[in-house]
């Protein structure tokens, strides 16, 4: 056998070790707990025969602790790039059967390289994490490795999409690169997110709690709002992955993809034009709006769980990408609040980013009043929204469908801040405040001096009066666009064709911001 050969068995044999990571027993223990290994999870995530994998063969330099007795080939994360529906994406998978996926010097290295190179082409960085955080070994390297990950996911943020997928634990600083990423994934039952544990916390506060209550996936999907999506298993995790892949495109520079639309572009929903009941403080469930006018009712909801009152989302119109804004008066009559505001200035901004025009429905009666929002700094989170909405230059399209008071009315992607097209359906109710407190407000003394004259019912019909000459005057569309701040008022029912015919007339707007370093967003 020639040299050569035995050089080419070597390096198959080399990468047949490299393959198994940790080993079959390692490989054993992971499927036991229901979850995949890091090759695995790519296997699914991208298209057949597409992985290029890099660094192979990248092995740690620790000698502390027994480590220099301890090497496996890739040292614990598979990194690479592939393409997923032909679109080329970078990724690595953090493995747990190799050291428990715990973050090296040279793991961080292989991460931090795709992320170079992804930045370099413009393709967008999926990681799928699973590890057991800081390998302790290598102390301040391991720290530094981090760091190193966290300086790459701030200088890519707006630059290429990244995505987050908590496949197992995520703990300590782990937690802090998926929370710089746009968007993080987790899988239910087998996946946790918490900067200290459930041992700490009793030790110190002597609060007994388990992992999945400190931090699994319902809690983050539901009350802090950490996770925009949540998966029953991996295989759910990964077509999510894609799905919303589909949506959005390789870079800043580039326009979404464009999808085949076989939905009629004039295609009239009569049920539009009877949803808005009759009595206005009576809700209605804005699903079935979004439903009715998007691309085949397809509708992808981020954070579906967090903050309901407020929905968002991707969705279609003629197979064009747009984000979704939009009230739900089913929640909390459909008001604003702290968490709302973060929640949608937060999709705002990405897809200003990312040249995703934005489809704001509106139906918003206020801000939740308070002192437990005030306490929460709802000033400061409401002005989050209202300069995400301010900032953006892409296409903004919006819809009022009925009540659009106060500040709220502003901070809903009003003219003012720059809409392009502002459209109302005719029960649009766009004023300072609903008639009733209006006419209570205006008239209060001449309410109060009929009731001291014992004309208590007099009174009751003085104010009633009033809110009908308030509702006349500004409770309508009209009023709003007399003075242009509404472009058209429309009928509820064609209001897909007329967002359509909108987007295609704003396909080639442009619009740049004050040449600046960077806005100091009201944090």
């Amino acid at each position: 056998m020639s040299s050569q050969i035995e050089k080419i068995q070597e390096l198959i044999a080399k990468r047949e070790k490299a393959r198994i990571g940790g080993g079959e027993k390692a490989i054993e223990k992971q499927h036991a707990k229901g979850k995949f290994t890091a090759r695995e999870r790519i296997a699914m995530l991208l298209d057949e025969g597409s992985f290029e994998e890099m660094d192979m063969f990248v092995e740690h330099r620790c000698t502390n602790f027994g480590m220099d007795k301890k090497h496996y080939l890739g040292d614990g994360v598979v990194t690479g790039s592939g393409t997923i529906s032909g679109r080329l994406v970078y990724v690595f998978a953090q493995d747990f059967t190799v050291s428990a996926g715990s973050l090296s010097e040279m793991l961080a290295a292989k991460i931090c390289k795709v992320m170079d190179m992804a930045m370099k082409v413009g393709a967008p960085v999926i990681g799928l994490n699973d590890s057991g955080g800081a390998r302790l070994q290598e102390g301040i390297n391991a720290l530094a490795g981090y760091a190193e990950i966290f300086q790459r996911n701030i200088l890519a943020s707006g630059v290429i999409p990244q995505i987050s997928a908590i496949m197992g634990p995520c703990a300590g600083g782990a937690v802090y690169s998926p929370a710089l990423t746009d968007f993080t994934l987790m899988c239910e039952g087998t996946s946790y997110m918490f900067l200290t544990g459930p041992g700490p916390v009793k030790a110190v506060l002597g609060e007994v709690v388990t992992q999945e209550q400190l931090g699994g996936a319902t809690v983050h999907a539901t009350k802090s709002g950490v996770t925009h999506f949540t998966a029953s298993n991996e295989e759910e995790a990964i077509a999510l992955i894609k799905q919303l892949f589909s949506y959005i495109p390789q870079n800043n520079l580039e326009k979404t993809p464009l999808a085949e639309c076989n939905d009629p572009i004039n295609r009239a929903e009569d049920f539009l034009n009877e949803i808005i009941p009759e009595n206005p403080n009576m809700p209605y469930d804005m699903y079935q709006v979004i439903a009715g006018i998007v691309d085949n009712g397809e509708f992808l909801e981020v954070q579906p769980s967090y903050a309901k009152n407020l929905i968002i989302g991707f969705a279609r119109f003629n197979g064009q990408t747009v984000g979704i804004v939009a009230n739900q008066p089913k929640q909390l009559a459909g008001v604003l609040d702290s968490n709302s505001s973060r929640k949608g200035a937060r999709f705002v901004r990405f897809c200003d980013a990312f040249n995703i025009p934005i489809v704001t429905l509106v139906d918003v009666p206020g801000f939740l009043p308070g002192t437990a929002q005030e306490y929460n700094a709802v000033i400061l989170h409401g002005a989050k929204l209202l300069y995400a909405y301010g900032e953006a230059t892409v296409p903004k399209v919006t819809v009022t469908l009925r009540k659009s008071y106060g500040g709220s009315h502003i901070v809903m992607s009003c003219k003012q801040l720059r809409g392009d097209l502002n459209y109302a359906w005719p029960s649009a109710e766009i004023a300072v405040m609903g008639a009733s407190g209006a006419a209570s407000v205006l008239y209060a003394k001449e309410a109060k001096a009929l009731k001291e004259e014992g004309k208590v019912e007099e009174a009751k019909a003085f104010i009633k009066e009033k809110e009908d000459e308030y509702t006349n005057l500004f409770a309508n569309p009209y009023n709003a666009a007399r003075y242009g701040y509404i472009d058209d008022v429309i009928e509820p029912r064609n209001t897909r064709f007329r967002v359509i015919r909108a987007l295609a007339q704003l396909e080639n707007k442009k619009l740049t911001n004050p040449a600046k370093k960077h806005g100091n967003i009201p944090l």
